[in-house]
């Protein structure tokens, strides 16, 4: 039985009372106190036994307590929802985002029509299991079926990297590779998708990707059909590295560099460049094709800097590419676009060392962002062939999954000297 203060504070009454019960052993108030004095200690006696029990079952609801923890699954919705196995060696995430546009034109020689869409409806599955990291993402915006597939990949860890097998987009461009939540304009410069790789976006392949805190270094090979199109023999390959000598939290200076190369062989579909001058659903202009039944290549060579110190903001690339002919020389395509930021009431964009590019800034409060670009491409072998747009915009974060875009635009058409105008409204949510 353990001695608590109250047992040995009675003890040494007791013992206390020895000489005084010798001097009046007949005395009745001697044999009350020492019946009370019993009854004490009986009750503390008890005490003390209840509190040993007390103490077990405290013991036992712990050890079940941690062994349900050990068995069941750990539920996260901070952002959006995320479930991992107790053991950590699997992991399902759900995420997406909505992105719903409205324009409005300034007319000029071409016609246009003010309107709305969905630019983006994603739902996004991603995890890990067994060691291997898995992606699949539906654009409903887009299409159904394969028309609306992104990224479709599994990936793992190799050689101090990361390998990834499926359909995602190839290491080129670093507006390119920047999340379309993050991006600073509603839509991206020319040297992306939006018009040098028209319609090139994710494709079929195997890419390894190597990064450090101020260092990337990417390299892929995939076909030249993305998940909806056509079969072909058609290969491309393409790599990028960047460079970062400063980056620390306020403060972070990028360059970069990418190469790629586009073999189109028969069965491929015709690799363009186009350039909508007016934004999206808007004018455009043909800039270059190269037949995909010629066999003939598309060959690419891009150049990056970047920087974000306290609240500015700035980024550029310039990039050269050729597109074969099947009758005379190729044509040479240039592009180039300069676009940059100030956050008016305090934060900073955030640099993402894994991939080498700039995100959006952490939120902790509303913040005003005052966003602009030209960006211009144009053909060098035809006359006329070329475009280019300048864009001021406005950027409001409510919070970190919810944003607001507004974004004028006023484009020129050097072929037909078109200088539409575009006034567009996004209202963002991601989770």
């Amino acid at each position: 039985m353990r001695h608590t203060p109250l047992a040995i504070a009675l003890a040494a009454v007791l013992g206390s009372t020895a000489p005084f019960a010798a001097a009046a052993a007949d005395s009745g108030e001697l044999a009350a106190l020492k019946a009370q004095l019993a009854e004490l200690q009986a009750k503390v006696a008890e005490l003390e036994t209840r509190t040993d029990a007390q103490s077990d079952i405290n013991v036992g609801t712990q050890q079940n307590l941690e062994a349900i923890a050990a068995s069941t699954p750990k539920v996260e919705t901070k952002g959006g929802v995320k479930v991992t196995s107790p053991n950590g060696k699997f992991e399902a995430s759900l995420g997406g985002r909505i992105q719903f546009d409205a324009y409005a034109f300034d007319r000029d020689l071409a016609a246009t029509t003010g309107t709305s869409e969905f630019r983006r409806a994603r739902l996004t599955l991603s995890g890990k299991a067994l060691g291997w990291d898995y992606k699949l993402e539906q654009d409903f915006a887009a299409g159904s079926n394969l028309d609306g597939l992104r990224d479709a990949y599994i990936a793992t860890g190799l050689w101090g990297g990361k390998a990834t097998i499926g359909h995602f987009k190839p290491y080129r461009a670093m507006e390119e590779l920047t999340s379309s939540n993050e991006i600073l304009m509603m839509e991206r410069p020319f040297a992306s998708a939006t018009g040098l790789f028209s319609g090139r976006q994710f494709q079929q392949g195997v890419g390894y990707l190597r990064a450090g805190d101020n260092y990337t270094a990417g390299f892929t090979v995939f076909n030249l059909r993305g998940a909806s199109g056509a079969r072909n023999e058609g290969m491309g390959a393409s790599g990028r590295v960047t460079f970062a000598p400063v980056n620390n939290d306020r403060n972070t200076l990028h360059f970069g560099a990418w190469a790629s190369q586009e073999n189109a062989n028969q069965g491929s579909a015709d690799l363009t460049a186009t350039a909508s001058y007016a934004g999206r659903r808007g004018p455009s202009l043909a800039i270059a094709t190269t037949s995909g039944a010629s066999g003939d290549s598309v060959s690419a060579y891009g150049l990056e800097a970047a920087g974000a110190f306290g609240p500015l903001f700035f980024q550029g690339e310039y990039v050269r590419a050729a597109f074969g002919q099947p009758a005379g020389p190729d044509q040479d395509v240039e592009t180039w676009y300069l676009q940059g930021s100030w956050l008016l009431n305090g934060g900073h964009k955030v640099y993402k060392s894994a991939t080498g590019v700039f995100g959006s800034p952490r939120v902790d409060r509303g913040l005003w962002e005052l966003t602009a670009r030209y960006d211009t491409i144009g053909n060098r072998d035809l006359a006329g062939r070329e475009a280019s747009s300048t864009i001021l915009g406005l950027n409001y974060y409510v919070n970190p999954n919810l944003r607001f875009m507004f974004n004028w635009t006023r484009g020129d058409n050097g072929f037909t000297g078109d200088q539409t105008g575009q006034y567009a409204l996004r209202t963002q949510f991601s989770w």
